[in-house]
């Protein structure tokens, strides 16, 4: 029997496996598979941050000793801790509200840039910049950084944010305090008729000064 036709078959079919083997790894890398976003997946999954043990993440929250002539009201949006109600003084029609919000660590932006948002929402009558009437501080109550604000002027926040529409009150004043904490800061916004504000300059104080984070 002549094997030659044989083995040249043979021989064939080894050649056109071992060029499958090499074109194949080639072929991988030129294709690569793709996600739903069409990235590699490879590098899609070392973009993911890993995930926080829930054992080291920072616990506890904010307390504070509020003046006993403060009216609490309940909370209207989930982003604010506590709200209260503060009498006007004798002259003033209006009320002064305070307001603490809390975003979360890492949440509500630096202190700085809510000192200029801050800043921005009062306007001067003689339309000088508010900055040049801003008063900045900060102060270390019970081991925690604290940044104070106090800003006069006409109050011109916006009623609902990226709307457009703002308030108009005249001789307010703008009082804010941003309490630095170990699960991200807790912002306190207190605005109402100037003279309103002034009588509570004290109660702000001491409301500040009674921080503690447990």
């Amino acid at each position: 029997m002549n094997i030659q036709p044989l083995i040249g078959k043979v021989r064939a079919g080894v050649w056109l496996v071992l060029l499958a083997v090499n074109l194949g790894p080639a072929c991988s890398r030129n294709n690569p598979p793709q996600t739903s976003e069409n990235q590699p997946s490879a590098v899609s999954s070392q973009t993911t941050p890993p995930a926080i043990p829930s054992h080291a993440a920072p616990s506890g929250q904010l307390t504070y000793q509020t003046p006993a002539e403060w009216i609490s009201e309940p909370p209207s949006s989930s982003m604010r801790v506590a709200q209260y109600q503060l009498p006007h003084a004798e002259g003033d029609t209006e009320d002064a509200s305070l307001v603490i919000y809390y975003f979360g660590l890492g949440q509500g932006g630096s202190v700085e840039a809510n000192l200029v948002r801050w800043t921005n929402q009062m306007e001067q009558p003689d339309g000088s910049p508010s900055s040049q009437k801003a008063t900045t501080k900060k102060m270390t109550v019970n081991g925690l950084n604290v940044s104070l604000l106090d800003v006069p002027g006409t109050y011109r926040a916006e009623m609902m944010p990226g709307q457009g529409m703002r308030v108009n009150k005249p001789n307010f004043r703008l009082r804010a305090a941003v309490v630095e904490t170990p699960v991200g800061p807790y912002f306190f916004k207190l605005v109402g008729p100037e003279k309103t504000v002034k009588r509570w300059d004290g109660g702000f104080m001491k409301f500040v000064e009674s921080a503690q984070f447990k």
